[in-house]
């Protein structure tokens, strides 16, 4: 890998592809996380594995991009049944372990883990002692059976990897409703952001939790509105060190992201800046 200036902002999964009744698309909290960052103005880069003929470069415009050799892709499909979902994993890359990451991407100063299908090796929080490091735990806590069909697993882990990382960012969804989880959660980490779609998010910090309302939004398509939150949060806490006006931030930056399909959304900072001045949020 060429010799590059050191990123603002990493983010570290796999990159997937997400079928599509008429093909696919890209996903991953890599996509919409280092885009995001990329938006706001930060030097994003990813580190992720996946096949070759993934377009990645094309997908990630000027985020730089480091990919461990993989023959497979991890590959998502959905489908509706009924009314639900069911979600059934099709291929898994290999696992992403400290011998992936760049040494010098280990001093950038902002770093998201976020697994989407237990890819993450958890030695990997421990190498960035400088960084602000947050973590997306939907990967870490979904499993799946011979068929393929993906289904919550207890993240056993917690204990062990929250203790070792600043901030904690998770939806409803990832604890299926039960905030009693996201409570035991909160007691392990220094800051846990809940997320809660169109009604916003929940912040646990120092004890004390508070709520702040999401931007009124035209819903088009949610997808990768958690991974759009969790960037621009971690970026915005770095940028003030406050988490009240971060959530208020990564607030207004998932909602613009929802009001177009995929990641044609996700705003650029003077977007973000203008809505939250003339709306009285900053």
């Amino acid at each position: 890998m060429r010799q590059a200036p050191l990123p603002d902002f990493l983010v570290i999964g796999h990159a997937t592809r997400d079928l599509l009744p008429d093909g696919w698309t890209i996903g991953g909290t890599v996509s919409y996380a280092s885009i995001t960052a990329r938006n706001l103005g930060k030097k994003a880069a990813v580190v992720t594995c996946a096949s070759d003929d993934l377009p990645l470069a094309e997908f990630l415009r000027g985020i730089e991009i480091f990919r461990a050799s993989s023959s497979t892709t991890t590959t998502f499909q959905n489908i509706y049944s009924g009314g639900t979902r069911i979600q059934f994993i099709r291929e898994v890359a290999p696992k992403i372990t400290p011998a992936h990451i760049p040494p010098p991407w280990r001093r950038t100063p902002v770093v998201l883990i976020g697994p989407v299908a237990m890819e993450v090796d958890e030695a990997v929080v421990d190498l960035f002692p400088e960084s602000l490091v947050g973590v997306t735990p939907q990967g870490w806590m979904r499993c799946w059976d011979n068929s393929g069909a993906v289904r919550y697993r207890v993240w056993e882990e917690a204990p062990r990897i929250l203790p070792r990382v600043k901030v904690l960012i998770l939806s409803e969804e990832d604890v299926r409703g039960d905030l009693k989880i996201a409570e035991e959660y909160a007691g392990l980490v220094e800051i846990l952001v809940l997320t809660q779609a169109e009604r916003g998010a929940t912040l646990y910090w120092k004890g004390e939790r508070e709520h702040f309302p999401a931007r009124p939004a035209e819903l088009v398509d949610p997808t990768g509105a958690g991974d759009v939150f969790a960037a621009a949060f971690l970026i915005r806490l770095h940028e003030t060190g406050d988490p009240r006006r971060a959530a208020r931030f990564a607030n207004a930056v998932a909602s613009f992201s929802v009001e177009a399909p995929g990641t044609g959304g996700i705003p650029d900072r003077r977007t973000v800046e203008e809505w939250m001045v003339k709306n009285g949020w900053e």
